[in-house]
């Protein structure tokens, strides 16, 4: 009976034996070719596969207000959408693009040159200082007034109608064109512009 059972076990690490071998990996000396019609489908596209990982969701566009002039060159708000925490240089950024095809074709114009750049927007309480490149001094005329009110209208429109601001070019302090045509070393405000742009 002992015999018996022996040899039952036996035979049976034996079948396992032989079922193990069967699900092992196969191994080689040296890589070998594949049939292409044994590839899996998919694996002979020169095309990556596609993943499904999630890609992290991008935060909203903010809309902002800038201002550009109308046909009879008063102050005129326009909207524009600059990516978050819509930092005021990004806000001047999109003033000093101009406008847009539509809104040109609509006579809305600027009196900033396109060459124009700004360099930094900084607050200091209700004041903030925006430094631009040297091409913002080179506007002359009535133009220079136009584009001071341009900008101080877009940082009011952010700031509150009490900000004022101070204008820089290349980090050093100027005086800009108020609408009673005073040269004023700033800050200039709001309403020392509205309902006199000329």
């Amino acid at each position: 009976m002992r015999r018996h059972a022996a040899a039952l076990a036996a035979g049976a690490l034996l079948a396992v034996a032989v079922l193990a071998a069967g699900c092992a990996i196969p191994t080689q000396q040296s890589p070998s070719t594949i049939a292409p019609s044994h590839v899996p489908f998919g694996l002979l596209s020169p095309e990556p596969p596609s993943t499904t990982t999630t890609q992290p969701r991008q935060s909203s566009l903010v809309e902002v207000q800038v201002f550009f002039l109308s046909p009879d060159q008063q102050l005129m708000p326009e909207n524009r959408v600059v990516y978050p925490p819509a930092p005021l240089k990004s806000i001047i950024s999109a003033l000093l693009y101009g406008p847009t095809v539509h809104e040109a074709d609509n006579h809305i114009t600027t009196a900033i040159p396109n060459d124009v750049t700004v360099l930094s927007a900084a607050s200091n309480g209700l004041v903030i200082t925006v430094d631009f490149i040297a091409s913002f001094g080179q506007i002359t005329g009535s133009s220079t007034e136009q584009a001071v009110s341009q900008v101080v209208a877009t940082v009011a429109a952010q700031d509150g109608y009490g900000a004022g601001v101070d204008f820089e070019i290349d980090g050093q302090r100027i005086s800009v064109p108020i609408a009673s045509g005073a040269q004023v070393p700033g800050p200039v405000y709001l309403l020392q512009f509205l309902g006199a742009t000329r």
